[in-house]
């Protein structure tokens, strides 16, 4: 390869000539001789003035020569290789086996499924992007300028605002391929109903229809106690090495952030370990994949005592049948289901766990299951839409918290248990969301 060659070519395609010429030390050499600027040493004290001379100007050729094509040799590393990812996080390019690599790693790839991906460069060519924008996209600063991810709020149910991180245009695009090709495949248990295809919150509920008593139980900072290792560990299990299990990690997690402004900057602020972004689309499925061995145990635990079990994201939902003779044992149920939350590295929400007999109201994620009626919303919700929907075909002012796209929604929430009665509030709403549009 000529001096002009190796200059005209890109990093990217520079990068097989040096491993084709044995690596960067003999790539160098051979560029140098190329160019009649290789020194051969020799010992300069018997050497005249004039060849010193001579001698020192060769060497000093030879040394400019020499940082160009390592400056050109590193940036040439760097358009193939990770290099690095940031502040405490471990990075080797060298793709060796260590001890947590699965011995039949492409074996349990193939029986689920999922796209190989051998390498970084692997992975990078299936997200669409090569290692510099996958380096991009997985480093991780605790103080950074720059996230993957731009914040805003919702209300929540009972009052206070939850912040959501939407993943920016390039992220989303990898982490809904991550979803798509490698999480999808993966199993979950049969108890989880969240955020699957054919699923939803009326499915969970319809598996506690005509309950002797229903327990609720909520799971404690769901998405931030799934953290990076445990994501990391996902896809190891999965069948993944080392290399591509990090990325793949980095990828579907990021730490919880403050945004503060100084001099003139924002910064982005690490409040925490990287854990699951609320607003990622791969987050829902990590949860359901991580939460298998959980779910298997809850299951054959209710199913020991008589109870019924299932699990929407982070709500935990056990019902006794109606028909069942023996005690409750709702103590023994409840103190054994956080014992084995806690061990499956979860923690209960202290206020979050309720106890309703057939007597009271029972609700599984927020529709009334009393009854062996189907699971429905709960009458003071069907009211509330009636009056808005009413007040608005009035003239009148819609109730605080109230809007027409609120209104709409419930409406549509409604549609899901009782499509008749939800499909007369849509019509008649939809001539005032129109006139919102």
């Amino acid at each position: 390869m000529t001096t002009a060659t190796y200059k005209e070519l890109s990093p990217a395609d520079l990068w097989p000539a040096i491993r084709t010429a044995g690596g960067i030390s003999r790539w160098i050499e051979a560029s140098l001789r190329d160019q009649d600027l290789w020194v051969d040493r020799i010992d300069a004290a018997n050497l005249g003035q004039k060849e010193l001379a001579d001698y020192k100007k060769r060497l000093k050729a030879e040394a400019a020569e020499l940082k160009v094509l390592r400056r050109a040799a590193w940036e040439a590393y760097r358009a193939h290789h990770i290099v690095h990812l940031g502040e405490s996080i471990y990075w080797n390019d060298e793709a060796d086996a260590d001890r947590f690599d699965l011995p039949n790693g492409p074996e349990r790839l193939a029986e689920n499924e999922l796209p190989e991906l051998k390498s970084p460069e692997a992975l990078a060519k299936a997200l669409d992007t090569d290692i510099p924008g996958l380096r991009w996209l997985t480093y991780h600063r605790d103080a950074a300028e720059f996230v993957h991810y731009s914040p805003f709020t919702i209300p929540k149910k009972k009052g206070g605002l939850r912040q959501i991180w939407a993943p920016m245009p390039k992220m989303k695009a990898a982490q809904r391929w991550i979803l798509r090709h490698v999480l999808e495949p993966l199993p979950v248990h049969g108890a989880a109903h969240g955020f699957l295809p054919g699923r939803s919150i009326l499915t969970n509920a319809r598996a506690h229809g005509g309950s002797k008593i229903v327990v609720n139980m909520d799971i404690k900072d769901f998405f931030p106690t799934i953290t990076l290792p445990r994501v990391k560990g996902l896809f190891r299990t999965a069948g993944y090495q080392e290399q591509v299990a990090t990325l793949l990690a980095l990828l579907c997690t990021e730490a919880p952030r403050r945004i503060v402004d100084y001099e003139d900057k924002t910064y982005y602020l690490a409040l925490g370990p990287r854990c699951l972004p609320q607003g990622a689309p791969t987050s829902p499925a990590i949860t359901n994949i991580i939460c298998l061995r959980l779910d298997r145990r809850l299951t054959g635990l209710a199913k020991a005592l008589g109870w019924r079990y299932t699990r929407y994201a982070d709500d935990l939902t056990f019902s006794l049948p109606e028909g069942h003779k023996d005690k409750p044992r709702i103590g023994h149920l409840l103190s054994t289901v956080r014992a084995v939350i806690e061990d499956e590295g979860f923690e209960v929400h202290p206020d979050k766990t309720r106890v309703a007999r057939s007597g009271a109201r029972q609700k599984v994620t927020g529709l009334v299951v009393n009854g062996d009626d189907d699971p429905r919303v709960p009458r003071h919700r069907r009211r509330m839409v009636r009056a808005a929907i009413h007040n608005l075909k009035a003239g009148k002012e819609l109730h605080d918290g109230e809007s027409v796209h609120t209104i709409a929604g419930w409406a549509a929430f409604i549609f899901m248990t009782d499509p008749e009665l939800g499909a007369k509030y849509l019509e008649e709403i939809a001539p005032f969301v129109a006139r919102e549009a």
